[in-house]
């Protein structure tokens, strides 16, 4: 055995040894052993899930912040029906101190048939609720939330009977939290992807480094040094992360743009405007594009650095 590997010897020579070499020098790691193809595999699947997670993440942020600048420039005026009082006289007197108000920009009261509209989805279609007594809206938009004077149109409107104003601040707090928690669990995913990728990379190493165990004998025989072997454990696994890393990256790019194109098609309508209303229309945009290619360096320097510890630590305890 030694002899073999004597006459291996010139292929894994450090470049400083004056030693001749036949046809080059011959990596320590394998480039293309059965454990290399599947941490490659493996790092891959890990990229591709933290795009997606990554990717889901900022759609979900995204949409949050649409939504509570949309919520943030409207408000919500609704009278009651108060015995004695003239509906249509306290709409238009509501939308006239609305529109009075600094900051805002329009107002309008809803019809009868869009306060019907807006009841369908808890009391059903088709209902006739022209003898029911049903709360009138009056939207409206501001200009500018910061500068609107809210709390003036809302003295004015005790004139009204049965007046009240929603700020919509309910919603806006659920909102921020919902999304809050959305992306503190895609953080924590991320978290566990990157912790197994770790691991797998640990065990992967280590099994590479008990596989080619009598080559870095002999390197350690000809004076070839622990930081010398831990660099080409490095640079092999290095290679190995850029190549995933970007498969992944690639795989969650084309995933996203796949489910934004069949989702109009393949779910149903009320689906899709669900579905849209969380995740907008599955369009990472710049930003989303940035966070995505951003895996490829980490997930190859995670690969390079977890591998280079490793060897170091291995050579340590078997020295």
């Amino acid at each position: 055995m030694t002899k073999s590997l004597l006459a291996r010897l010139p292929q894994w020579l450090p470049h400083w040894l004056p030693l001749p070499r036949h046809g080059g020098a011959a990596p320590i790691v394998p480039e293309k052993s059965v454990a290399g193809r599947t941490l490659l595999l493996l790092v891959t699947i890990m990229s591709f899930l933290s795009a997606v997670t990554l990717g889901g993440v900022v759609l979900v942020q995204k949409s949050a912040i649409a939504w509570s600048a949309d919520v943030g420039r409207e408000l919500t005026i609704q009278i009651r029906p108060v015995e004695g009082e003239v509906m249509e006289s306290n709409l238009r007197t509501a939308v006239s101190l609305a529109q009075a108000t600094p900051g805002v920009s329009g107002a309008h009261a809803l019809t009868i048939e869009e306060s019907q509209r807006l009841l369908e989805p808890w009391l059903g279609a088709g209902l006739d609720l022209s003898a029911i007594a049903i709360p009138r809206l009056v939207v409206v938009q501001l200009a500018d939330p910061v500068d609107a004077d809210i709390a003036t149109l809302e003295r004015n409107l005790g004139a009204i009977n049965g007046a009240s104003l929603d700020t919509h601040a309910a919603w806006r707090q659920q909102l921020n939290t919902m999304a809050g928690t959305v992306v503190l669990s895609g953080l924590l995913v991320l978290g566990l992807i990157g912790v197994a990728t770790v691991l797998a990379i640990v065990f992967a190493t280590r099994g590479a480094m008990a596989s080619n165990r009598e080559i870095v004998d002999v390197l350690h025989f000809i004076g070839a040094s622990n930081k010398f072997i831990a660099g080409e454990f490095q640079g092999r696994f290095l290679s190995i992360g850029l190549q995933g890393g970007l498969l992944g990256a690639v795989l969650g790019t084309l995933f996203f743009t796949l489910i934004g194109a069949a989702a109009g098609s393949v779910l149903p309508s009320e689906a899709t405007a669900q579905v849209g209303v969380l995740f907008g229309q599955f369009v990472l945009g710049l930003d989303g594009m940035i966070f995505v290619a951003l895996i490829v360096p980490a997930m190859a320097v995670l690969t390079a650095v977890t591998s280079r510890v490793t060897v170091r630590r291995y050579l340590s305890e078997a020295s």
